[in-house]
């Protein structure tokens, strides 16, 4: 396996200086990362029963496929991890159901839902019946020692190592993961481009929050609201308090400053607030916004991948850890 291993770095290190990557720099990078997952990521799906004949064909794919085909490779191979890691999870809470992911209902029990809620992924409940089903009694601590019991890891929040004044916590491993093996989720309020206007804090909205990232879609995702989970399966809708002046001065520029740029109208007075979702808020791998930019010279040892959720997995929902803002009042 340490030999098939190799044949991917070497893979990977020659691809990243292929001619037809010599576009727009944002670009480069992007279909870069792509070629980089696609590759550790497949190399992850072949297990301990891959042999070089597997390995030579997946880099061959990875010179010929084109960048949309990798990408869906790419979703189809996380999709695969991440569905298994909701299955564990499901049955560390509920092992009394370990045969399916949903507890049975009877007909009279399941509420009506319209198709817009469907469309939307969006839950809603009887008033007679809890949208909360009940699970173990168990700590977030707990169950991140289940999980790494399960598939051999899980992360803790602890102070940086890296060497900077305001490098505060980061995010570190604990027990073993395969190279291209999912290690966290990045968790909290996806923002489209129609609604960054909404985001807290806007339009400075990196004032006082290192918690968001921007995929190469232009979607933002805000972590802050998440901070450090929860201790129960619980109705969760994003919302929280900025601890912050949203009408700071400006300051120099930061990182995020490509999302200051795409923003461009005023931020609206009215407060909306998303319908909740049931999310199982001791997620033990949803702390991916805790992970900081390596020290100078070091290499990263994670890639961020953007990952689509498919709504029909319905089974798994509760397990991911973000909610889509839509600009719905309560």
């Amino acid at each position: 396996m340490a030999f098939i291993f190799r044949k991917f770095q070497e893979a990977v290190n020659t691809l990243a200086k292929n001619p037809k990557f010599a576009r727009d720099p944002r670009h480069i990078q992007f279909e870069a990362d792509v070629n980089r997952l696609f590759l550790y990521t497949s190399y992850n799906r072949l297990g301990n029963n891959a042999d070089e004949k597997d390995a030579e064909e997946i880099i061959e794919m990875a010179t010929k496929a084109s960048v949309a085909d990798q990408q869906r490779q790419v979703q189809e191979n996380i999709h695969y991890q991440i569905k298994n890691i909701c299955s564990v999870m499901d049955d560390i809470v509920r092992p009394e159901i370990s045969a399916s992911l949903t507890p049975e209902l009877q007909p009279q029990d399941i509420p009506r839902r319209s198709g817009l809620s469907l469309a939307i992924g969006n839950s809603s409940s009887s008033p007679h019946q809890s949208p909360v089903p009940q699970t173990r009694q168990l700590s977030l601590k707990e169950m991140s020692h289940k999980l790494r019991d399960h598939i051999g890891y899980t992360v803790d929040v602890l102070p940086s190592q890296v060497p900077h004044e305001k490098a505060g916590l980061g995010l570190f491993l604990s027990g073993e993961a395969n190279v291209g093996s999912v290690v966290a989720f990045y968790p909290g309020v996806v923002y489209s481009p129609a609604y960054y206007q909404y985001i807290p804090g806007y339009p400075r909205i990196d004032n006082g929050n290192s918690y968001l990232i921007t995929r190469y879609d232009s979607v933002v995702i805000n972590a802050q609201p998440w901070g450090i989970g929860g201790e129960d399966r619980e109705e969760w809708d994003g919302f929280y308090q900025p601890m912050f002046d949203v009408d700071m001065p400006e300051y120099a520029t930061t990182n995020s400053d490509r999302v200051w740029k795409m923003l461009s109208k005023p931020r609206p007075s009215s407060r909306r607030m998303n319908p909740g979702e049931v999310l199982e808020r001791r997620n033990p791998l949803a702390f991916g916004h805790f992970a900081n930019h390596p020290a100078k010279g070091t290499h990263p040892n994670v890639m961020v991948c953007p990952y689509d959720f498919p709504l029909e997995e319905k089974d798994m929902r509760v397990y991911i850890p973000n909610v889509v803002f839509e600009g719905k009042r309560r």
